[in-house]
């Protein structure tokens, strides 16, 4: 049986820097160029390794979702009132989208916001995800409605519609420079908004 070379670098490790670099950039904005020179690869090696741009950014996207600060949101989900939840996911947005250790804003934002018909099987991905969050949300205050944690007259999807918007809308703010403590102010708007 013949055996390929072994890898000369840490796969999990280039990901995490194709991952930033995809941040930065979005989808479309970062060229193979920039990826391997991130990377630290080859263009051959990156085929080898993760396949295609494409793919590599597949990969790219679940990392941050699994281990980046999107994973704070799942956290969030899990407190034990609406209200709660809201001020987690907010207060920890304003932190996460202006942490001055990676890129401002989200990566399922700014991947998105400029793709071409070209790359719109990436924006679908990104919508999708940005749908599913959305959707995890309505399920939760839907839950709070159910166990009198919401008002009866509440709407949960309009309320989990409200907080994605907010959610996003502070991702592009951090992305254009907006401070922590400005998008913290936000939030604390918000909190105070929520119905009692």
């Amino acid at each position: 049986m013949v055996k390929g070379r072994p890898r000369e670098f840490d796969a999990e490790e280039a990901l995490d820097k194709a991952m930033i670099v995809f941040w930065e950039r979005g989808f479309e904005g970062a060229s193979l160029t920039d990826l391997t020179d991130a990377m630290g690869i080859s263009r051959p090696s990156l085929y080898a390794a993760f396949g295609n741009k494409e793919e590599l950014f597949h990969r790219a996207l679940e990392r941050y979702v699994e281990t980046g600060p999107a994973a704070e949101y799942r956290a969030a989900l899990a407190a034990p009132t609406a209200r709660a939840v809201v001020e987690r996911l907010l207060r920890r947005a304003a932190e996460s989208l202006t942490d001055p250790c990676h890129p401002a804003g989200c990566l399922s934002v700014q991947g998105a916001l400029s793709c071409s018909e070209a790359a719109q099987s990436i924006k679908n991905e990104l919508s999708a995800l940005r749908c599913t969050g959305e959707d995890e949300l309505r399920a939760r205050f839907e839950r709070a409605k159910a166990e009198g944690d919401l008002s009866a007259s509440s709407n949960p999807a309009a309320l989990a519609r409200f907080v994605a918007t907010l959610l996003q809308g502070m991702s592009v703010q951090a992305a254009g420079g907006a401070t922590r403590e400005q998008l913290l102010d936000v939030a604390e708007m918000a909190i105070a908004s929520w119905p009692s």
